[in-house]
């Protein structure tokens, strides 16, 4: 596990932004063998999303040939709602780049059988190889998606019942109207994240700090889903200083000896 610490969390959103261009460049991914890149929604990825917005539009990087797949979506809010997460992805990113209508994926949450959609999701992502690059951000409680404690940490794609905690934490985005608050929702499982090539997490804020402590510093957990990252191959922690404060002093200064060093050898 690599873990990156910057200053804030500007900073975070630009090194990750960078870390992406720099993946899919090097691939030179074309329409016979396009990248293939895993998104999230939330707040944690929004600085990322206006640094690859401003890098397109500056000419460094064409999404033309990446195919994305998001990881979770609320079941019976329509499409077009201001909260769903076609309308997120269509606001922060979407709608700024040259990504190919086609090549967007999103779980249909309005799909007639949710099971069978959730199977469509996984199988779709088999056909194309696999996701190359998964980026994603955590709760304050260690989940990841839409994998809150408890959830199973070899779970696919399927149907998931939010907790009351997660339904409170979302009402401010429905006017704090609990009523109005999907209580279900699509999700790829831990498993599904785990089986791509690479994953990258956004952590900052001192509210994700004891999430942080969890992944890094304790065991894996199945009541904190996301320290399953810590038995992948390929993943990154791109975090600022405030979401590190419950770090012990001495692992903040051997991951930054570590980012230093590397910084050397590659120069």
């Amino acid at each position: 596990m690599r873990v990156v610490i910057k200053p804030g969390k500007l900073e975070v959103g630009a090194w990750t932004a960078n870390y992406i261009i720099e993946r899919i460049n090097a691939a030179n991914p074309t329409p016979d063998n396009p990248f293939i890149l895993g998104l999230p929604t939330g707040s944690s990825p929004i600085l990322t999303y206006e640094e690859l917005i401003k890098r397109h539009k500056k000419g460094d990087i064409s999404f033309k040939n990446v195919i994305t797949f998001n990881m979770d979506e609320y079941v019976k809010l329509p499409e077009d709602h201001p909260e769903s997460y076609h309308a997120f992805m269509h606001k922060h990113l979407f709608d700024h780049i040259d990504i190919p209508a086609e090549n967007i994926n999103i779980l249909n949450g309005n799909a007639d059988n949710l099971e069978e959609e959730c199977q469509r999701y996984e199988d779709k992502i088999k056909s194309l190889g696999g996701i190359e690059l998964f980026l994603g951000g955590i709760g304050p409680d260690g989940h990841i998606a839409f994998n809150e404690p408890g959830s199973s940490l070899t779970s696919k794609t399927r149907v998931k019942t939010l907790s009351y905690d997660t339904i409170v934490a979302n009402a401010r985005f429905f006017d704090n109207d609990l009523s109005k608050v999907p209580t279900t929702a699509l999700t790829v499982g831990v498993g599904t994240v785990m089986a791509a090539r690479e994953v990258i997490l956004i952590i900052t804020g001192y509210n994700k700090s004891r999430a942080l402590r969890e992944v890094v510093e304790n065991g894996v957990n199945h009541m904190w889903t996301v320290s399953m990252l810590q038995l992948h191959e390929r993943c990154i922690l791109a975090c600022d200083n405030h979401s590190t404060m419950e770090l012990q002093v001495q692992t903040v200064k051997y991951f930054n000896e570590i980012e230093e060093i590397s910084q050397k050898n590659h120069k």
